[in-house]
């Protein structure tokens, strides 16, 4: 199921072998995974990975960031501060962004927009909202509880619950909007929001329809590593090391920090690492909160991190059918393994869509490769009346 404009993106239905072809299955190679490693390492467990520096090969992935728009501002939509709760009477900070030719005296379709793990929603998930409202749909691009101008204390706090509650207050919000059909909201998840919007989804029979770009399950990374060579032992160690941290915490106060990206690069940094840093710490991604530090964006508390082991999204994923499920991930991405997992325990209607040689960050904003036509026609398709 290829369009004529991304002629080089491979589509799977839910009856279609998902293993792409060999010659576009050279996908990066990980000694061990780069988040649990650097964790490691922060917290004295381990100074180096198997002995060496983390090593990765990016295959055929595009390395530059050629066509990168992180910042579009479009001159077809309308932006909207909007401000709402959750059920933990948290407020939650979204934009709201329409058409500027949406006929409000009807209701109309809208897409929930969630951001990457750690980011904020003026990191890629605005640039989704906007080409997505572009298509003419009604787009809500949120802050995480604990992440940008969303409430929540202390800051970066990891929360898997209430982030995929977000999704379900957001739909609470669109719902109550005249413009808006509550019958057709559907959600579009980048990164580790893929695996939030998912959680919420199971749920959250409001949500119509669920895409995923470049989706992490941040509970399966957490627990095993990429390409599971996380060890049992090494997942224990850690869960100690946590815990001691928290109880560190609340007899001090004081909280130890994870440096997954430091402000500077060095010369062993390795490459899944040094992908995260080319977007989060250059002027092509960076986007500091009011009242934080380039320092701390990205990086989150040990001991909040470990609650990403009690964190199974894809556990009974397949209950959300007969809704629709579209993955789309670039198929040299070095976090493909849970996009296929994700389409391999769904149940139909479901599609696995990959993007020729394209990276897991490439699809936070490298605007060319993003197949927005292939979103506008799933949500157009499965928004319908």
């Amino acid at each position: 199921m290829r369009n004529s404009h991304f002629a080089r993106a491979t589509s799977f239905s839910s009856d279609a072998n998902i293993t792409p072809r060999k010659s576009i299955m050279k996908t990066v190679t990980i000694s061990i995974a780069a988040s649990v490693c650097s964790t490691l390492a922060a917290i004295g467990l381990m100074t180096v990975c198997h002995g060496t520096a983390l090593a990765a090969e990016s295959g055929n992935a595009v390395t530059s960031a050629q066509g990168a728009d992180n910042f579009y501002q479009s001159t077809q939509v309308s932006i909207q501060k909007v401000r709402f709760k959750n059920q933990y009477n948290m407020e939650i900070v979204g934009n709201l962004v329409t058409p500027k030719q949406l006929n409000r005296s009807t209701q109309n379709p809208a897409i929930i927009v969630g951001h990457p793990m750690g980011a904020v929603k003026e990191q890629s998930a605005m640039l989704y909202a906007q080409k997505m409202a572009e298509q003419g749909f009604v787009t809500l691009a949120i802050d995480l509880p604990f992440w940008g101008e969303s409430a929540g204390q202390p800051r970066n706090l990891v929360a898997p619950e209430l982030y995929a509650d977000a999704f379900s207050a957001a739909v609470d919000y669109l719902s109550t909007q005249t413009f808006i059909h509550p019958q057709r909201i559907g959600v579009l998840g980048i990164c580790g929001s893929g695996g939030f919007a998912i959680s919420a989804a199971k749920i959250d029979p409001r949500l119509k329809a669920i895409a995923t770009v470049s989706m992490y399950d941040m509970g399966a990374v957490t627990r095993n590593g990429l390409h599971h060579v996380v060890s049992l032992e090494q997942r224990q160690a850690l869960l100690e090391k946590g815990v001691s941290q928290r109880q560190t915490e609340f007899t001090t106060g004081k909280s130890l920090w994870l440096s997954y990206l430091p402000e500077k690069l060095s010369a062993d940094t390795d490459a899944v690492t040094r992908e995260f840093w080319e977007f989060y710490r250059t002027p092509r991604g960076i986007h500091i909160p009011k009242g934080r530090t380039l320092e701390l964006t990205q990086n989150r508390m040990l001991s909040s991190e470990i609650r990403f082991v009690n964190f199974y999204p894809f556990n009974d994923i397949a209950s959300i059918a007969p809704r629709p499920l579209l993955f789309i991930a670039g198929d040299q991405a070095h976090s493909r393994e849970f996009s296929e997992e994700a389409y391999r325990l769904a149940a139909a209607p479901k599609e696995l869509y990959w993007v020729a040689g394209a990276g897991h960050v490439d699809l936070y904003d490298r605007a060319n490769l993003i197949p927005w036509q292939k979103l506008g026609t799933f949500f157009q398709q499965h928004l319908a009346k």
